[in-house]
């Protein structure tokens, strides 16, 4: 019966592989055909917007807080500001933007750690519970961050 089997096998075209030797070449080809050619190759990121603006409070700028905008659904893009209130907002390493559609947007400052207990001067409305929304579109998006104290 084995006899028959590897005589079909043979016709067929069908040949044993030790298993580590198989699994060497199945693995071979399985990361071959995920790598991809690199042009062409289908990618996880979204259609982006450039996003570029600056963040005031009571009309002077604000320095050195991080600019977050949150999409209905994906990943965010984040931004820090310079000593004029400019930021622009970065989705991944290698690329700038973010996400075209509806955002929610949360301007945060950074804290020194678990003792830094000091009052955030950005009010709530603006970060942890901002209602703050901004609509990005394809291209270039210029959206200044306008924000009072009260």
């Amino acid at each position: 019966m084995n006899n028959l089997i590897n005589e079909i096998n043979l016709r067929r075209g069908v040949m044993k592989l030790p298993g580590s030797r198989l699994l060497v070449i199945l693995c071979s080809v399985a990361l071959f055909c995920s790598a991809g050619c690199g042009e062409g190759a289908p990618s996880d990121t979204p259609e982006l917007g450039s996003v570029t603006g600056t963040v005031t409070m009571d009309g002077k700028p604000l320095a050195n807080v991080t600019v977050t905008f949150e999409p209905e659904t994906g990943k965010p893009s984040f931004g820090g500001t310079d000593a004029e209130g400019y930021y622009d907002l970065v989705y991944s390493k290698n690329e700038n933007g973010a996400k075209i559609g509806l955002h929610t947007v949360r301007i945060t400052t950074p804290t020194e750690g678990p003792e830094d207990k000091g009052k955030d001067p950005i009010p709530a409305k603006y970060n942890t519970k901002s209602t703050l929304k901004k609509e990005v579109k394809a291209g270039t998006n210029e959206i200044n961050l306008e924000l009072t104290s009260k």
